[in-house]
């Protein structure tokens, strides 16, 4: 990419908004971050680990972590019906209790917008798509313009882009604010309206917490409107050190520059105990103004059942059977 950036859309106003001038400007600034003490790091996250939520707490926990998810289905056998299936899932997740709230929104690959976007509309379920040759990301940048483009035509209102690893771990941190750019310019609608841009960094595969802390601050300085651990494709996605970094990064953001910024964990959450974990995380960094799926989701699908079943634990006192829930 040869335009080079004048400004940091994310830090108008807040005196960073030169940071993306030049290569050097950039690499001055994240390199410029304070260093991440990984021990005490691990250790907070581990201490918040230990937390406890009761009875009524854990009712409205369980709701809102549900009300938080973005349910979703990324394989290559993925077809229309079981898309179709998946929206029936989220807008009636429990069919027994139409009490049980709806999931923040469903996410497919691009060809299944439209398939999604019909299966809730009205709603108020979101239609995510994952857009910029998820998930290696390793496409030219029309492709994943195109791509983008593509999904927010067919009617996605997120778009959960992955950003360019190699470019990031290589120090060409100017390539990947650029595409970062790019791509938010490539979520915007004819009628000036935009899709929501989520910012994949697979943190798995970043190395070292100094690096998930640039990337987070690279990403909200390009225009993320969310910063997202995974793609769900890796061996390592999201754990809590790494979330928990990240959203002290949005915190710091939010402090620097008063744009508030949501973050995702995506992969290997799946039972209640896990997401009330993050929660409490969440709680207890950034308070209640996150509390709330537009600026905290989980990337997830079979957390989903086991939300479920311990809300019905809950409320009739017993375990429902294996048939209780769908298999996704």
């Amino acid at each position: 990419m040869s335009t080079v950036a004048a400004t940091a859309p994310g830090a108008a106003g807040s005196g960073l908004s030169d940071v993306a001038a030049s290569e050097a400007s950039l690499r001055r600034f994240l390199h410029g971050l304070p260093g991440v003490d990984a021990v005490g790091l691990e250790a907070r996250a581990a201490s918040l680990g230990t937390r406890s939520i009761k009875t009524t707490a854990k009712a409205f926990a369980i709701d809102l972590a549900i009300s938080m998810i973005d349910l979703t289905t990324l394989e290559g056998a993925d077809t229309v019906g079981k898309v179709r299936a998946l929206c029936t899932k989220g807008k009636h997740p429990d069919p027994s209790d139409p009490t049980a709230p709806r999931v923040a929104a469903i996410c497919v690959y691009p060809d299944m917008v439209a398939t999604a976007k019909a299966a809730v509309q009205g709603t108020g379920i979101q239609v995510a798509s994952v857009a910029t040759a998820f998930p290696a990301g390793r496409a030219a940048l029309p492709v994943k313009l195109a791509d983008t483009a593509d999904a927010v035509a067919a009617g996605a209102d997120e778009i959960d882009m992955v950003i360019d690893r190699g470019a990031f771990l290589s120090g060409r941190y100017l390539d990947v604010f650029q595409e970062i750019t790019a791509v938010k310019e490539a979520c915007r609608r004819p009628d000036g309206t935009a899709a929501h841009l989520k910012v994949i960094f697979e943190t798995g595969e970043l190395q070292t917490y100094d690096n998930v802390r640039r990337a987070s601050w690279l990403a909200m300085l390009a225009g993320a409107d969310f910063i997202k651990t995974s793609t769900g494709k890796v061996t390592v996605n999201a754990t809590p050190p790494v979330t928990l970094l990240m959203l002290e990064a949005v915190r710091d953001f939010r402090a620097a520059t008063g744009v508030q910024i949501g973050v995702k964990p995506a992969g290997g959450i799946k039972t209640t105990k896990d997401a009330m974990k993050y929660l409490v995380m969440v709680n207890e960094t950034l308070g209640d103004d996150w509390l709330s799926p537009h600026w905290f989701r989980f990337g997830a699908s079979s957390l989903l059942n086991d939300l479920l079943m311990q809300r019905q634990k809950l409320s009739t006192g017993r375990y429902s059977g294996p048939d209780y829930v769908t298999v996704d």
